[in-house]
Order: structure tokens, then C-alpha cells, then sequence
């Protein structure tokens, strides 16, 4: 059960109610903060003075006051004109993510609105009811507007929503669950719209599969390393206290502890070679700077979580509008995340590429075919991981400098952190086929080579046979490839697991 009380929701958090249904309750003293802030907004609605979206309209609207007859029928009116999201909907656990985090936004009782309409997103995500929320319409400005407004329009029994496997009505589906369609007060309206859970939702999922992601780029290196006869001495910790980088000294002890005590004799040193090429020798240097990377994107994400993001908010002594709700925290760290998954792939193509290079791997044949030549062995992965990776450098472009002027130039300078969590979604998906073509390469390398690695790499090594088989003959590598991102998606390369699978690390311990 997690227990929203507006200041302790975690990431974790996010990912085991967005993948593993874990319920959802509102702490008490959110309640009770909940009901004084909504005891302060019914006062300053009946006050004459005008205060933004309580009694007056919204955005370049905000100079129109309404009368006491007009603010209800306007918040319901702010939900439905919002809903005008376009595009393929979002992935089941993004909005269920998105209702949680706004659940939490809500119960930190500075949004002014009753408790009964935090507690309603807590009952869809109990029954399991998904909004369906289009992914496209948000420019990250007074937050996600669209998407937020989608996930409303369920709450007031309109729209629709996914439950037990069909798409139906908003209406019937909280017939189904004995719920009752909320009759929106004033301020509950634009306090469901304003907000960044959209964007977080996609960055707190995304960072979980990037941190995931780290640990199968680092196995799978480590036993291109072995392939290649690599040396660890880049790995040594001198190195890395002179420049001590968090991220960067994580990368090496991880690869140290994996590779100590290989018994695979190296050819690094010889007059044949004096040191080994970047992507094996500074694999440390960037897959500890994508580290760093994901360690400030968790901070900024944690705080988020946390954060009161609607407008105006209610304090105990004053109602005050402001522009919590822009997005350009989130915006700048979901770029910087994917320009960091794009050092990573970047990296790991060029591996796989020393794999399969007749000139660059070490007495390995050529695109490790069994017979080169009658046989082309991995060459046209390596091709599509270039295609990949050549995508990725598309979606690394930053969304954040991209602003465009809406709501007759008074939202005039907007995030467009929507755009890049999009991005972000994206890329992760194909960067973990990258990641997957090198180990789909790598293993097949040590399969050629007949050599024993570490029992670490070992009992990685066994456990990707039971998902991928050897293969001895050309064959469809589409299909190795993608139950090779399928085995890297299920986690059992992070130490921890993740949240679809358990880590082969727990076995081997």
C-alpha cells in the first residue's frame, strides 16, 4: 500500500503502482490539510474580490469575472475544452502513473479542492480504471494541460477509459466499480489540469529502465572485454581516484568486481597492441557520466514528486498565483537523459562493431560467421544497430529549446517537457536493442572462442543461452535480437532486478 500524504512519494513508489497495481490510500493528515484548504477557497469565492480561476476565467481570460452562478459550470467547461490530446494514447502504466503522482500533488492540501476528488483518482487506480489520455497536445506550459484534462474527463463520467480489457465509456466504467461521477466545485477543475505528472510519470518510468539499462550496457561490456582479450587495467582505482567522478568510479568497481581473477590471457600490451581502444579502455568515463546523469535526473524527479504544481495555490493566510507548473525543471533533465542514452549506445555500437571487424577482433572471424563468406554471421545487426543509433541522435536534439508562444502569447515562453519525455520513451526502447545487439555479439565471440570468463560472467553468460540459444548456421537474427532486448528489459542484469523481472545475481550469490 502506498500512503499519499504529499511529501514522501518515491520513485519506486511510481513504478510498483504503475507496473504492480500496488493500491493507493490518502494519508489522514492529508485529509484533514485537504479540508481546511477547501474551507479557504469556499470563503474567498464568496469574497468580491477577484482571484484567479476561483471566480474568474483562465489564462489570457483572467480579466473576466464570473458570478457565483457561472464557476461551476466554467471548471466543468475548463475540463472538457482541455481534452484535445491527438495521437496514439499512453502506455497503461504512464497515466497510471501520472493519476498517482497527481493524487499526491493534490495531497499536500495547497490546491483548495474537497478530498472526495483525490480520493476518487485513488478508487480508479484501485478498480484498475485507465483513462485513455492521447499522448500529444502538451507543451509542457501550465503543465500538461491536455493529458491531465483526459484523465478528468473519467473523473466527471465522461471520455473513456480501459478496464478488464475493453475500452468503454468513463460512465460505465465507474458504474462498474460503484463509483459516482464528480460534480466539480470551484477551483476543482484547473486543479486537475495544472500540473507536470504527465511528463514525470514518463520520466520517473524511463529513469528506472535507463538505471536498468546502465547495468546491462556495463555486463554486456564486460563481456565484450572478454571476447576481445581487453584489459582491466583501465579499470585499476588509481585511475579513477584522480578524477572522481561519482558515476565514473561506479562504472569501474562495477566492471573491476566482474572481471577480477579472469583466467582469459590478454593480448593488451604486446607490441602488437599497446592499449586498448576507446570503447573498451573509457567505458568507465562515459557510462559514468550517464550514471551522474541519471543521479541528478532522480533528484530533480524526487522533488517533482513532491511538489505543490497547481495555481493558483492555497495558503493558510493568501491565495497566490504563480508558474509552479512550467515544466522547464523536467524538460531539461528528460533532454539531458537522452543525450546521456546516446553516449551509451554510441559507445556500444562501436564495440560491437570491434566484435565483428575481421581487422579489429583479435583472430575472431569475420561478423563471427561459422563460415564467412558463405555465411555474412552478424554484419546486418551491426547495420541495424547504426540505424538505431543514428535515430538516437535524432531524439537526443533537445525538446527544451523548442518554445512556441500559446494562449495568445501568455503562456509565451513553454517547456515542451512533454516533447521531451516522448523523446525519452522513445529512445529507450531502441537504445536497449543497441545494448542487445552487443550482447547477442558478444556472447557468440565467446562461443566461438570456447573460452571460461569469471563465474559472474559465467552464469550471465548460461542464463542468456536459456533465453537465446547458439546458433551455428545463418539464421533470422531479428528474432535472437529481440528476445535478447527482451531478456535486458526483464532486468536480470541489474544487481536488484527491476519491476518486470529478478536478477540472475540473486542465483549466482
Amino acid at each position: 500500500m502506498v500512503t499519499l500524504d504529499g511529501a514522501h512519494l518515491t520513485l519506486e513508489d511510481v513504478v510498483a503502482v504503475a507496473y504492480q497495481q500496488e493500491d493507493v490510500q490518502l494519508a489522514k493528515t492529508a485529509i484533514e490539510r485537504m479540508h481546511r484548504s477547501r474551507e479557504r477557497v469556499e470563503r474567498a469565492i464568496q469574497d468580491p474580490a477577484p482571484v484567479y480561476a476561483l471566480n474568474t476565467g483562465v489564462g489570457l481570460l483572467a480579466d473576466v469575472r464570473l458570478s457565483s452562478a457561472e464557476i461551476e459550470t466554467m471548471q466543468l467547461n475548463l475540463v472538457r475544452s482541455h481534452c484535445c490530446g491527438v495521437g496514439e494514447p499512453l502506455p497503461t502504466a504512464v497515466v497510471r502513473g501520472m493519476m498517482l503522482i497527481r493524487a499526491n500533488v493534490l495531497a499536500k492540501g495547497l490546491s483548495g479542492i474537497r478530498p472526495v476528488v483525490a480520493q476518487r483518482i485513488c478508487d480508479l487506480l484501485h478498480h484498475h480504471i485507465t483513462p485513455i489520455v492521447p499522448s500529444r497536445g502538451s507543451v509542457g506550459a501550465s503543465g500538461d494541460l491536455a493529458p491531465l484534462a483526459h484523465m478528468a474527463l473519467v473523473l466527471i463520467g465522461e471520455g473513456q477509459a480501459a478496464h478488464q480489457g475493453e475500452i468503454l465509456p468513463g460512465s460505465v466504467c465507474l458504474q462498474r466499480a460503484g463509483l459516482q461521477p464528480l460534480q466539480l466545485l470551484g477551483k476543482e477543475g484547473i486543479s486537475l489540469l495544472n500540473g507536470t505528472q504527465a511528463m514525470l510519470s514518463i520520466g520517473c518510468l524511463q529513469l528506472a529502465a535507463m538505471e536498468t539499462l546502465f547495468y546491462s550496457a556495463q555486463t554486456t561490456a564486460a563481456l565484450t572485454m572478454e571476447a576481445l582479450r581487453g584489459t582491466s587495467a583501465a579499470l585499476d582505482p588509481r585511475l579513477h581516484e584522480a578524477r572522481p567522478h561519482p558515476g565514473q568510479m561506479h562504472s569501474a568497481n562495477h566492471l573491476l568486481s566482474l572481471l577480477t581473477a579472469s583466467p582469459i590471457p590478454r593480448t593488451q600490451g604486446t607490441t602488437s597492441r599497446i592499449q586498448d581502444a576507446y570503447c573498451l579502455r573509457c567505458i568507465p568515463q562515459v557510462h559514468g557520466a550517464m550514471w551522474d546523469v541519471l543521479a541528478e535526473a532522480r533528484r530533480v524527479f524526487s522533488i517533482e514528486l513532491n511538489s505543490a504544481t497547481d495555481n493558483p495555490l492555497v495558503f493558510e493566510n493568501a491565495i497566490v498565483s504563480g508558474g509552479n507548473f512550467h515544466g522547464a525543471p523536467l524538460a531539461l533533465a528528460l533532454d539531458s537523459l537522452a543525450i546521456a542514452l546516446y553516449q551509451l549506445v554510441g559507445i556500444s555500437e562501436r564495440r560491437t562493431e570491434r566484435l565483428l571487424n575481421p581487422t579489429l577482433n583479435e583472430g575472431l572471424p569475420a561478423f563471427l560467421a561459422s563460415s564467412p563468406g558463405i555465411e555474412s554471421g552478424l554484419m546486418m545487426a551491426q547495420v541495424t544497430a547504426a540505424a538505431l543509433v543514428a535515430e538516437l541522435r535524432v531524439l537526443a536534439t533537445p525538446a527544451s529549446i523548442g518554445s512556441i508562444p500559446t494562449s495568445g502569447n501568455q503562456e509565451d515562453f513553454v517547456s515542451m517537457g512533454m516533447t521531451a519525455a516522448l523523446k525519452l520513451q522513445q529512445g529507450v526502447a531502441l537504445a536497449r536493442m543497441v545494448i542487445a545487439i552487443e550482447l547477442l555479439a558478444a556472447a557468440r565471440a565467446l562461443d566461438l572462442r570456447g573460452d571460461t570468463s569469471t563465474p559472474a560472467l559465467e552464469a550471465v553468460r548460461q542464463h542468456f543461452r536459456q533465453a537465446v540459444p547458439a546458433w551455428t548456421k545463418d539464421c533470422a537474427l531479428s528474432v535472437w535480437m529481440e528476445k535478447a532486448a527482451e531478456f535486458l528489459l526483464q532486468g536480470h542484469l541489474h544487481p536488484a532486478g527491476s519491476h518486470l523481472g529478478p536478477s540472475i545475481w540473486h542465483s549466482v550469490a
